[in-house]
């Protein structure tokens, strides 16, 4: 039992230790170790505040990014749809060009069909008027005493001619 019961000069000896421990202690490094402990204070506490300013900060940034996106967006939408009206103006400027083109040839092709329909008719009118001539050539040949028999004549001699 002499272990849990202490020797009242041990007792005395501690507790004169442990008094001169914390006045030594309060006399030369309880001011230094409380400068110690409130310069950590402070020191945490500029970090929580250097946190709280880049936290605010980063927020900021992340709403400058979200609104230069937003007009990146805008932007990229209004830059594809004036690509998109150039394009459709392209395309029918293209489409009025061949339009135009086409309309240009097929004029020309009527003038040429009515130029060659006209050559075809002069040819056949001078074709018709050799064939008037030589008819008119045979009847004279011909001594006829009657107009009815130069109307026949001449039914028969229109007969023969090939037109081809």
């Amino acid at each position: 039992m002499g272990l849990l019961t202490p020797d009242p000069g041990l007792v005395f000896w501690s507790a004169l230790t442990f008094g001169l421990l914390v006045f030594i202690l309060k006399r030369y490094a309880w001011k230094p170790i409380l400068h110690a402990v409130k310069s950590r204070e402070e020191t945490i506490e500029y970090a929580l505040a250097a946190a709280k300013k880049a936290k605010a900060e980063v927020e900021d940034l992340n709403a400058t990014k979200v609104q230069i996106m937003n007009d990146a967006k805008a932007e990229r939408d209004t830059l594809i749809k004036a690509a998109r009206e150039l394009k459709q103006s392209m395309l029918d400027d293209a489409k009025s060009k061949a339009q135009d083109e086409a309309d240009k040839i097929i004029a020309s092709a009527r003038v040429q069909i009515e130029r060659e329909k006209n050559e075809a008719i002069l040819q056949l009118k001078e074709k018709v008027a050799e064939f008037s001539v030589d008819i008119a050539g045979k009847l004279l040949e011909e001594e006829l005493e009657s107009t009815d028999k130069q109307k026949a004549i001449i039914d028969k001699y229109l007969q023969e001619v090939n037109f081809n």
